[in-house]
This record gives C-alpha cells, sequence and structure tokens, in this order.
C-alpha cells in the first residue's frame, strides 16, 4: 500500500505546497478549487519525478524554519549594506573577491539550497561548483577579509544546512 501511495504521490509535502499554493494564487476557497489544485498537485511531482533525484533520507523542517529566519534577516542587513557600499564607497576602491567556498555538504538539495542563499544575499553571488561538487565559486562585490566571508558562509549557513539534512 505504501509503495502504491508513493508511486501516485511521490512527494507528498511539494503536492501539499502545490495545492495550496494553487488555493491562494485562486484566492477563492472552494472545494472545485482544492480538488483541481490537489489534482495539479499530484500531475506536477508524477508528471516530473523521473527527472527528480533522490530524495534526501533525512530533513528536519523545524531547523529548516530558523534557517529561513537567518537567512531573511542576512537579506536584510546585506541590503542596507550594499545600499551603503554603493552610496559611499568611489567605484575605484571596490575591493571584489573570487572566493571558493569549500563544501562538506554533499546531497544536491543541500548544495542548491546553499548556493541559492548565497545569490538571494545582496552582494554576493555563487557562480560556479566544482566537477566533484566539492567547492562552490562565490563572488562578493566588496570585502576586506575575503576568508572572512568564506568562513560566514561555512559557518552561518552550510553549518546550518548540514543540520538540515543530517
Amino acid at each position: 500500500m505504501r509503495r502504491a501511495f508513493y508511486w501516485l504521490i511521490p512527494h507528498p509535502l511539494l503536492t501539499l505546497i502545490l495545492t495550496i499554493t494553487w488555493i491562494l494564487l485562486q484566492n477563492e476557497l472552494s472545494a472545485g478549487m482544492t480538488v483541481f489544485g490537489f489534482i495539479l498537485g499530484v500531475l506536477i511531482p508524477w508528471g516530473t519525478s523521473i527527472w527528480w533525484p533522490d530524495t534526501p533520507k533525512s530533513f528536519h523542517p523545524l531547523r529548516m524554519v530558523s534557517y529561513s529566519f537567518v537567512v531573511i534577516w542576512d537579506i536584510i542587513v546585506a541590503n542596507i549594506e550594499v545600499a551603503w557600499i554603493v552610496l559611499t564607497v568611489p567605484a575605484n576602491k571596490l575591493k571584489p573577491a573570487w572566493i571558493v567556498v569549500p563544501l562538506r555538504l554533499k546531497q544536491p538539495e543541500a548544495i542548491t539550497l546553499l548556493a541559492g542563499t548565497i545569490t538571494l544575499t545582496p552582494g554576493t553571488v555563487s557562480a560556479d561548483l566544482s566537477d566533484q561538487g566539492s567547492c562552490l565559486l562565490v563572488h562578493v562585490l566588496h570585502t576586506d577579509d575575503p576568508d572572512g566571508v568564506r568562513d560566514d558562509i561555512i559557518n552561518r549557513y552550510e553549518r546550518r544546512l548540514l543540520e538540515i539534512f543530517a
């Protein structure tokens, strides 16, 4: 029975998220919208499941919630910092840097989440992943301490993602 359930609904959490998203996008809570959202929530993951990698064996949603708050806070702070840099630092005084961040993360989902977090934070962009997936290349708009930025990424984001996907 369990196998049949996961064949029909390969990603139950995604099905739930897609159903809720559909209802919110329609701005109407009715039986018809809920059923149609559920149908979409089943068909989209089912139709695309052959392209999905294996799902992570363990995932801690509560740790993901705290990680989300950290990322949102960092985005707010980085917006202010980048605005300050743009307004006060002359272009010829900027100190951009390319930073190689060694990764302990092995799961593709975790690495993607880290790269997305870095790119979402203003002033940083994840540019490349090594062929073996052991290093991430990050560009920083302005820094006096590239090693400090690398250590911040490892301690602030990667460490938490290792706990989330442990």
